[in-house]
């Protein structure tokens, strides 16, 4: 069922109206948040769907710790390490945040396609049709200890007429809709929630981490006709797939960058650190006619500082990594053969995420999914820093463009809370005051 504190609570960006959005990116390997003022933008032939454009006012960044895999494995260190990163973005904007829209990437995300189907009677579609069929799509979709995170009508059809974009106010027997639901283990989500509260913060909607890296570095035509986006994380890899316009399809893998760096530490027995070096200034996974001849020194972990470090050739850097990178395609290519989701993506994946900055990553991906492949970077924001521009950065982008779409998902609509009445505030006050007193 779609519980209330899982969908968004995010109104839609008016049109025409200036405001004030904060996210973060809850990662492995780094955590960030931004500050943004989003403005509006005339109508133009590039980017359709947008409304506004991000300024950035505020930007705070910082390494992660007690977050593992976008899961929260130790609550002090993880809110230490959201403190420090928020207090920074609040300094630089000169405003206090309370509620940030949240980047999901735990609790085994995945996605699933409903379809539902209401009587009209040979009337007219109004609202109210389509949020009835939309209930029962939410009434059988998703098993308990799951939550829907999304929930996106990807198409609609009026008496077996299929590519409706917008039914209402015609006049049809049937309405069926297809909608498009990921979701993600409850717990985990919880725990989120749980972290962020202790950080006086308030979680103003989760957005899927390919859906957002996607928003960010598609192009129109491309989510049109058909695109996949991988996100490669530091310990996590989310794909997601984009058809129409729509995301109709997302899954995660538990292997990421940090996985490629603690390969190079255990292989060549140095330090995380560096092997994380290594594999930023010298990490490649393309053999380069001269890599042979190329010597990396290397200083082995517990070396004194009267030892000589260790040399290597760089070609040995690469047969390190390139078997990691490969598994990880791989496994991206059959869970999307499995669901057939490769015909609907087309022939062509874009590639986010820090670990997608990994030279000759594109080549590779290109051989192993035999589709037209490209790095994908933010587009449409102004105001990031120069650090923060590339694709390691694409997820915090989409969030920002995340409000400007968000009217196109389905809540359940909120009971507001009744001053009169039997459960009203003023009759709860007179029993606690009959109780009491």
């Amino acid at each position: 069922m779609i519980s209330d504190s899982m969908t968004a609570r995010l109104k839609p960006v008016q049109p025409g109206r200036t405001t004030l959005v904060s996210v973060l990116d809850i990662g492995s390997t780094k955590v960030c948040c931004v500050i943004a003022r989003l403005v509006p933008r005339p109508e133009g032939k590039a980017l359709k769907g947008r409304t506004h454009v991000a300024e950035v006012i505020g930007f705070g960044y910082g390494a992660s710790s007690g977050i593992k895999s976008g899961v929260i494995t130790d609550l002090d260190q993880a809110e230490q390490a959201i403190r420090t990163v928020v207090g920074m973005a609040e300094r630089a904007a000169g405003l206090t945040v309370q509620s940030v829209v949240v980047n999901v990437t735990a609790g085994r995300l995945g996605s699933e396609t409903f379809s539902a189907t209401v009587d009209l009677g040979a009337q007219e579609v109004e609202t109210s049709d389509i949020q009835r069929v939309l209930r029962s799509v939410n009434s059988r979709s998703v098993r308990p200890e799951r939550s829907i995170v999304h929930a996106l009508p990807i198409g609609y059809s009026l008496d077996g007429q299929r590519g409706v974009k917008d039914p209402r106010g015609l006049v049809g027997e049937k309405l069926s809709v297809d909608v498009a639901v990921i979701s993600a283990e409850t717990l985990a989500m919880r725990n989120i929630e749980l972290v962020l509260n202790r950080c006086h913060l308030q979680i103003e909607a989760l957005v899927a981490t390919p859906y957002a890296s996607g928003l960010a570095a598609l192009v129109d035509d491309e989510s049109q006709l058909g695109v996949a986006c991988i996100d490669f994380g530091g310990a996590t890899t989310t794909v997601a797939v984009f058809a129409d316009g729509h995301p109709v399809y997302c899954d995660a893998l538990a292997i990421g960058g940090h996985h490629l760096t603690l390969d190079i530490a255990r292989q060549l027995s140095v330090s995380v650190a560096d092997a994380e070096r290594l594999k930023t200034v010298y990490g490649s996974v393309l053999p380069g006619q001269a890599d042979e001849r190329e010597m990396i020194s290397i200083v082995p972990v517990g070396a004194g500082a009267d030892e000589a470090p260790g040399m290597i050739p760089r070609s040995h850097l690469t047969r390190i990594l390139r078997p990691r990178v490969e598994e990880i395609l791989t496994a991206i290519r059959d869970r999307m053969q499995a669901t057939g989701m490769m015909d609907v993506c087309g022939r062509r994946f874009v590639l986010t995420g820090g670990g997608s900055e990994l030279t000759g990553l594109p080549e590779v991906a290109r051989r192993v999914l035999a589709r037209n492949v490209r790095n994908g970077r933010p587009m449409g924001i102004s105001g990031l820093p120069e650090m923060a521009r590339g694709s390691a950065f694409a997820t915090i982008a989409g969030m920002l463009i995340y409000p400007q779409v968000c009217g196109q998902e389905f809540v359940e609509p909120r009971m507001t809370p009744k001053l009169t009445g039997t459960d009203g505030y003023f009759a709860r006050m007179g029993s606690w005051l009959r109780a009491s007193f």
